[in-house]
């Protein structure tokens, strides 16, 4: 990591999606997600597939990563009776996190972009984007100034309809610069071809979520703010990206909770039981 006033950056050591993530990309055919043996009524199937599985791509590339495994050097999606398809579908659930993190894209999606205030001034709600800086960037470049990728949610719709939570996406980070106020992230996106993906980024500027805290005489030494004057205005977050999400905006985005997995079940061969390509 190199550190300077005006400049400042940090980079998980040797990953690179052209190397280290899925040759195929997001582009499932439609089928079921899932099917769910239910007594009485055969298979049951769950979700549509072709709607993306990026969350479990994601996840699994971080878990290849983590265990020193090549990724499968296969260039189209997998079959879906396959155990790589399988370990991918169970990677997307767990890239949900349950109840907790469907209502954190719901909260964000249904969010406005810019803070609210509430009374004059006085009192502000935060829109979907400064709570992305604000909340969320301090614990993304801790993973990143510790090595470790990062996952992130991505909101790239504004709507109170749960059935629009599938226009979100998800995405990996592996690096990030700061110049000044402007942060770019570099990022593994699933719906990117390989021959790309070393060059997908997000950006945002990072003081756009906090006020303006330059000394004055009347401003409290704890908050920085005035208990007599309302809150400055906030300017836009500015992100921008070149994620291919269709040209959708990105409105916000999450770090994600992960825990990893053992990939390696999932990635074995007939005649090489129990072994998995592995990195020099």
């Amino acid at each position: 990591m190199t550190n300077g006033s005006a400049l400042t950056r940090a980079a998980v050591s040797n990953f690179q999606p052209s190397s280290h993530a899925f040759a195929f990309t997001n582009a499932f055919p439609r089928q079921p997600v899932l099917r769910v043996p239910v007594p009485g009524l055969g298979s049951i199937p769950i979700g549509d597939a072709s709607r993306g599985l990026c969350g479990g791509m994601i996840y699994a590339v971080r878990d290849m990563f983590e265990f020193g495994v090549a990724p499968p050097a296969v260039a189209t999606p997998p079959d879906p009776d396959s155990p790589l398809y399988r370990y991918i579908v169970r990677r997307l659930f767990d890239s949900f996190d349950g109840p907790r993190g469907v209502l954190r894209y719901y909260r964000l999606m249904s969010s406005a972009d810019a803070d609210t205030d509430l009374v004059r001034g006085w009192l502000r709600l935060p829109g979907a984007t400064s709570a992305s800086v604000a909340r969320e960037w301090p614990h993304i470049r801790h993973d990143l100034d510790r090595g470790l990728l990062s996952p992130l949610g991505i909101i790239t719709t504004r709507s109170a309809d749960p059935m629009r939570l599938g226009l979100n996406h998800q995405v990996l980070a592996y690096a990030y610069e700061q110049r000044g106020r402007r942060v770019t992230l570099r990022v593994y996106d699933p719906n990117t071809p390989r021959w790309q993906s070393d060059d997908v980024t997000l950006s945002f500027d990072v003081l756009s979520a906090v006020p303006d805290t330059a000394p004055r005489a009347h401003l409290s030494p704890r908050t920085g703010i005035s208990p007599r004057t309302p809150l400055p205005p906030v300017p836009p977050a500015g992100i921008e990206h070149t994620i291919a999400i269709g040209g959708r905006p990105v409105r916000a985005f999450f770090r994600s909770r992960y825990r990893r997995t053992d990939p390696r079940p999932a990635l074995t061969w007939p005649r090489d039981v129990g072994r998995a390509p592995r990195f020099r």
